[in-house]
């Protein structure tokens, strides 16, 4: 019992001495952190605020609010580190070696944060654009220093690591995407006519854009008709609820001006042969 007091009693001693020597700049070190880091939120506001005032792009405006809270955050580690006697010198040697140790192993997540400062300072595109990369398409939500985010129209969201970005043939149509078909209709009928009827149906038709305006015409001259061919725009985020509802009205306005929609036709011809004349 009396070791275990002894015991009990160095520890005692020993927590003491602790914190009569390190007590003041403990709380020294805690009270700047937290000064640390409301100062870094601060100073990220005022960059955003800044940025947007001067109407920079809310991707660079991100790239630099982060950066800004980084080196704050950085300062005032190193800061609190100092009131514990600590140098940040050999703390500096130690990760460089670790990361050239991982170099190898971090090579991809590496070459993702390389290429999103490439899209944030080159801007192939901006939050709020439609692109096509990869097979896939959607409006960008994000551009993060890993990876972008889109969202498509079903409230899905894609994440693209950058690397997969940077490089490949990428189609930004911005804010809008194409939509792209062709109606047929016969020879008997008017192509003229037909185009100035599907130009009012589509200049009447909330969603579809003014600018760039659409464009229709003779796409081709089939077998059993003429192909009107049609490209106009729609908001991406609305592109096969507007893309179905202008088919139901294109068909509709076609009924109603009674143009023929032709059917494909194959003529088959018998051959009867004589077989009195071929008898066996």
């Amino acid at each position: 019992m009396q070791a275990e007091l002894s015991t009990l009693q160095n520890l005692v001693n020993t927590a003491t001495s602790f914190l009569v020597q390190y007590g003041f700049q403990i709380v020294g070190a805690i009270i700047i952190l937290i000064v640390g880091f409301k100062l870094a939120a601060w100073l990220a506001g005022i960059v955003t605020t800044l940025c947007e005032r001067r109407s920079i792009d809310v991707t660079l405006v991100r790239f630099f609010a982060n950066i800004a809270r980084v080196v704050t955050l950085a300062f005032v580690i190193i800061i609190a580190m100092g009131k514990f006697g600590l140098s940040i010198a050999p703390l500096i040697a130690a990760l460089g070696a670790v990361a050239f140790g991982s170099s190898l192993a971090l090579q991809g997540p590496l070459s993702n944060y390389g290429a999103g400062i490439s899209i944030i300072l080159g801007r192939p595109f901006v939050v709020g654009n439609t692109i096509t990369v990869q097979g896939v398409s959607g409006v960008v939500h994000e551009v993060r220093l890993a990876a972008t985010v889109l969202r498509t129209e079903d409230g899905e969201e894609i994440t693209i690591p950058n690397k997969q970005v940077v490089g490949e043939i990428l189609l930004n149509s911005f804010a809008n995407r194409v939509v792209e078909t062709d109606i047929a209709i016969s020879y008997d009928d008017d192509p003229d006519r037909t185009v100035a009827l599907f130009a009012s149906v589509l200049a009447d038709f909330e969603g579809v854009t003014a600018s760039p305006a659409p464009q229709i015409g003779i796409a081709r001259f089939a077998d059993s008709g003429i192909a009107i061919g049609l490209r106009y725009w729609v908001p991406t985020v609305r592109y096969f609820e507007i893309q179905y509802a202008v088919n139901h009205a294109l068909y509709r306005a076609i009924k109603e001006a009674g143009i023929t929609i032709p059917y494909p036709r194959s003529e088959v011809a018998l051959l009867h042969a004589d077989r009195a004349a071929n008898p066996g």
